[in-house]
């Protein structure tokens, strides 16, 4: 199927996003709430474009908008530009102390946050990836709470989840830096909670919390008399087993 964006025309897969078909091209559209191992969520809005069809103009999220037919793309017009400005400016004025928000606030030609007044201790601009992660992930020890200017992400009642094995994949895919962790003394602290740190057997690496190498034990059906190794030993003693076995293969 035909697509045209920025006046190239490119091959694109039915059913596949504007977002996906963009990058694929080596076209870049800015996100903040979109991670490729997730699901869109659309709730940032940064990464809108101007979609053609037939004739017809209008304004869609890429992330979420499916390519069906022959459309042409505008991901940089001055209308869109001037869109996502006032886009970033709403989000950094939530966070304006956050670095990666003045970043693109210079990147994009915002120059004030003028008549707005942020926490500047706040990184979180609720893009919902973090939650999302963590919901994908199967534990769902945090989400989106309250409403209107008191929203935010948080555990239960804000104390420490019950639910939480640890594992910092909402830290991971936070494009703000926004969630904090620390590790001393083979202990990690994360929302409020502290786990110890599960040691490798074999390089003594740090490599996860007991409750998350628990929870992937279980996923994984690892019986409990194997070793605790990392994924990198993990990843070598199976290529080794894999070697033994192929040896072992004799041809006809």
């Amino acid at each position: 199927m035909k697509i045209v964006i920025d006046g190239k025309q490119f091959e694109a897969i039915p059913g596949e996003f504007i977002l996906q078909a963009a990058k694929r091209n080596g076209i870049h559209i800015p996100t903040l709430c979109h991670h490729e191992a997730l699901s869109g969520l659309g709730s940032c809005r940064l990464c809108i474009v101007d979609v053609i069809n037939r004739g017809r103009k209008k304004v869609v999220t890429s992330c979420l908008f499916p390519i069906t037919s022959e459309v042409e793309v505008i991901t940089n017009s001055p209308k869109i530009q001037k869109m996502r400005q006032t886009i970033i400016k709403l989000l950094a004025a939530r966070a304006p102390g956050n670095e990666y928000m003045k970043s693109l606030m210079v990147q994009y030609g915002v120059n004030s946050l003028d008549g707005f007044k942020g926490d500047k201790n706040e990184d979180c601009i609720l893009c919902g990836l973090c939650a999302k992660a963590c919901e994908e992930l199967g534990t769902g020890a945090i989400s989106t709470i309250n409403r209107g200017i008191t929203k935010k992400i948080s555990t239960p009642y804000d104390e420490p989840s019950p639910a939480c094995i640890g594992c910092s994949a909402c830290a991971s895919v936070c494009p703000t830096g926004a969630i904090k962790e620390t590790r001393e003394n083979g202990k990690k602290t994360i929302w409020g909670k502290e786990f110890n740190m599960a040691k490798c057997e074999n390089c003594g690496a740090e490599f996860a919390t007991t409750k998350q190498y628990e929870f992937v034990k279980k996923k994984l059906n690892i019986q409990e008399t194997e070793k605790v190794l990392c994924p990198k030993c993990r990843k070598k003693l199976q290529s080794e087993k894999f070697k033994d076995i192929y040896q072992d293969v004799k041809p006809e």
